[in-house]
């Protein structure tokens, strides 16, 4: 935490706090910190931006600090620190209202002060979120359902944890990494979002030691099947006649034919058992890009399909089409 002159501001009567004179030209202001549930702004709850007095609209215009405005939040205690935005400036002078969650992130208690400074954060491009529970993995689209909740995030943090509301549900989600920097702007962006193992999965792992056992067995003998599938091949000698004459090419080449046949039928087994514990990636991309998965599903009988040739039919025998011959008595 850098070392903090207090003869530059002082608080009056009236708790309001006046701005810092530093040399620099950028946004520097003193405010006491609230909770945005004390003036029932519930809407501020989803997401990381704050409510400022009007005052600051001017002094942010005066120090030429651009769209989007973007803030560093210290708590002048303990030297904790995280990144805002800014919602609106309706607020009365000297205070500022802020997410409930971003509080606690930070430890400030209701009326603490804080130093607030404008800051530019290179745009992010990835991000790494750990849920603290796994039923957040279960909800039906995570994709769009971070889309809409992530348009209410400024910026974000490594180290924070965010709170996501849905469905009438709070979710928790800490930031494990960021890219390009140790906290990224989220304003028109495309960013991919990837996810750590919830916080509650390792005990589901200890509870669920001996069905993982099974299940290792289960592909182990999956792998046996194959095996014993490859080595037997049926119809594999040399073709013989049953009235004892000597087989010709195209008894051979029938032969080679139901050959054929078998093992192309063994390798599609084989390629079914061996896609039975494929999954699909936990990445997601948002942004201005059309998403795309990581793994599209393949379509095995279109590929079967594709694979088969086609076989030269044999000629068959028609009735009636021999030399005709006619009867002299």
């Amino acid at each position: 935490m850098d070392q903090l002159d207090m003869d530059d501001y002082y608080i009056s009567e009236e708790d309001e706090v006046y701005v810092s004179h530093d040399d620099d030209d950028d946004f520097k202001n003193y405010y006491h910190c609230y909770p945005a549930s004390s003036i029932k702004k519930s809407n501020l709850e989803s997401g990381n931006k704050i409510i400022m007095p009007p005052s600051a609209l001017n002094k942010l215009l005066y120090a030429g600090v651009e769209y989007p405005m973007l803030f560093e939040m210290r708590h002048l205690s303990n030297g904790k620190f995280s990144h805002c935005g800014v919602l609106e400036f309706t607020v009365e002078e000297g205070k500022i209202f802020v997410p409930s969650w971003m509080m606690k992130n930070i430890q400030l208690e209701d009326g603490d002060l804080v130093l607030l400074k404008s800051t530019t954060l290179a745009k992010g491009t990835y991000l790494k979120l750990q849920p603290h529970t796994k039923d957040f993995m279960d909800l039906s689209n995570i994709k769009a359902m971070l889309e809409i909740n992530l348009r209410s995030f400024s910026c974000v943090t490594t180290g924070d944890t965010i709170m996501i509301p849905y469905n009438n549900k709070e979710y928790y989600l800490d930031v494990i990494k960021t890219k390009p920097s140790h906290a990224i702007s989220l304003v028109e962006t495309d960013c991919e979002v990837d996810f750590d193992p919830p916080l509650d999965y390792k005990e589901e792992v200890k509870l669920s030691s001996t069905s993982s056992d099974r299940k290792q067995q289960q592909e182990a003998d999956d792998t046996d099947i194959v095996t014993k599938i490859r080595e037997f091949v049926p119809f594999s000698g040399p073709a013989r006649r049953l009235d004892g004459k000597p087989s010709t090419p195209s008894d051979k080449q029938a032969s080679s034919s139901c050959m054929a046949k078998q093992k192309g039928d063994n390798e599609h087994k084989s390629s079914s058992l061996n896609n039975v514990s494929s999954t699909t990636s936990k990445k997601l991309l948002f942004g201005s890009r059309p998403y795309k998965t990581s793994q599209e599903s393949t379509n095995q009988e279109s590929h079967h399909k594709a694979e088969t040739t086609l076989k030269p039919q044999e000629p068959k025998f028609q009735a009636f089409k021999g030399k005709k011959y006619s009867l002299k008595s």
